[in-house]
């Protein structure tokens, strides 16, 4: 439960604690950043770290000048592609496993009909998934256990990366120091991860309907 509250308390106050970081570390603290959205989006056990939250956090402190916002900008985007891309390997690497797997959500028959849909459906569902929180690290997971092509992938995978970063990002460092955001911080982040996760909701709504259409009526 300590570590839950030690998590919570740190999305919270997260620019309090992002000066402290650079405080304590100098310039190390471009590489802790990276390495927290690279695992954020590169492993698959470790989807509560904070995304959207950080970003604007990142933003809002960058235009103090602590951070040069475009070093910032570049490594991020960096973190973000490259954790998208080894968690896409993983996915690939236990593919034929996965395949033989006994597992109800491993199954062959789950798996074939995930492949489809990244056929279909891929480029879109790699690039929502980014705005998606815990869904963005398990997307380019699946997608490889799917075998989506990569080259294909990759391609997607820029385009939401970049387009993820720039807009928590630059949102942060154009409004994260207006008086008002400023003094609510933590309201405002509070804010911008239940934005995040209405996708969530509106997809568990809509699949639960769609469940409950496809049961045959009762006699």
């Amino acid at each position: 439960m300590s570590v839950i509250s030690s998590i919570i308390n740190f999305v919270l106050h997260l620019d309090l604690h992002l000066a402290e970081l650079v405080e304590k570390t100098g310039s190390v603290s471009y590489v802790v950043i990276f390495l927290i959205i690279f695992m954020e989006t590169g492993l698959v056990v470790t989807p509560f770290l904070p995304g959207d939250s950080l970003l604007f956090g990142l933003g809002a402190i960058a235009a103090t000048g602590v951070f040069n916002i475009w070093v910032l900008y570049l490594i991020l985007i960096l973190a973000a592609v490259t954790g998208d891309s080894v968690n896409y390997w993983i996915g690939k690497r236990i593919g034929p496993k996965a395949y033989e797997s006994k597992s109800r959500f491993l199954n062959k028959n789950n798996l074939d009909k995930a492949h489809r849909f990244y056929e279909k459906h891929g480029g879109k569902a790699i690039i929502i998934s980014r705005f998606v929180p815990v869904v963005r690290s398990f997307a380019p997971f699946i997608a490889g256990i799917a075998g989506m092509d990569y080259r294909e992938f990759l391609s997607f995978n820029l385009i939401g990366g970049v387009a993820w970063i720039s807009l928590f990002l630059w949102a942060g460092y154009l409004f994260g120091n207006i008086p008002f955001v400023k003094q609510n911080f933590d309201l405002v982040i509070i804010l911008i991860v239940i934005v995040s996760l209405i996708p969530v909701l509106i997809e568990y709504l809509k699949s639960r309907s769609e469940n409950k259409s496809a049961l045959p009526p009762k006699e």
